[in-house]
């Protein structure tokens, strides 16, 4: 093989960076001319934003003030769920302590004083320890008729009393604040 005059390739003309710029300047995007400093954000790859650390931080301050308020009050009424369901179990008790002392009373011949004296302590005793938790007793005698806190279990004409009028009690209502644990069940003026 025979090496002759190797074949040329014409060299390309050098670019001209001048005139790069200039048309990068005169390019036309939807109308507007874009300026060389858009065109160099344009060509950055995009940064992210640098995170509000104040921000989240105010607000998971804020978050964590709601988290303690509401666990203080579901605590609370957890709480009071908790005393009213223990006062529920309580209370036939206390009806039977009012019941014997009624039972003494109708025959004083046949009752033991002391024996009277000690049930009334207890009952005392109890009551004062429902208070001392929130829970009142329902003192429905003649109070007008309140179907919300009391359940009627007869009604009857009663001189001197208006009609709806509470006569008698059956069996004492109790409250814890505004919930009513029980019903007093009483007997109405007609």
């Amino acid at each position: 093989m025979q090496s002759g005059p190797e074949p040329t390739v014409p060299e390309e003309a050098p670019l001209d960076t001048d005139l790069v710029d200039a048309e990068a300047q005169a390019e036309v995007v939807e109308g507007d001319a874009v300026t060389s400093e858009e065109a160099a954000v344009e060509a950055e790859p995009a940064v992210e934003a640098e995170p509000d650390y104040k921000d989240q931080w105010i607000r998971s301050v804020a978050e964590l003030d709601n988290v303690r308020k509401r666990a203080r009050r579901d605590g609370a009424q957890s709480e009071q769920r908790g005393v009213a369901r223990l006062a529920r179990e309580l209370l036939p008790a206390l009806d039977n302590l009012d019941r014997a002392i009624k039972a003494a009373e109708a025959h004083p011949e046949s009752s033991n004083p002391e024996l009277i004296g000690g049930i009334e302590l207890v009952q005392q005793e109890l009551l004062a320890a429902f208070s001392r938790a929130g829970i009142v007793r329902d003192t429905a005698l003649g109070e007008a008729f309140n179907p919300h806190q009391h359940e009627a279990v007869a009604q009857q004409p009663a001189e001197g009393q208006a009609a709806g009028t509470v006569i008698e009690v059956y069996e004492h209502g109790y409250l814890l604040g505004d919930e009513v644990l029980r019903a007093a069940k009483v007997v109405v003026a007609a």
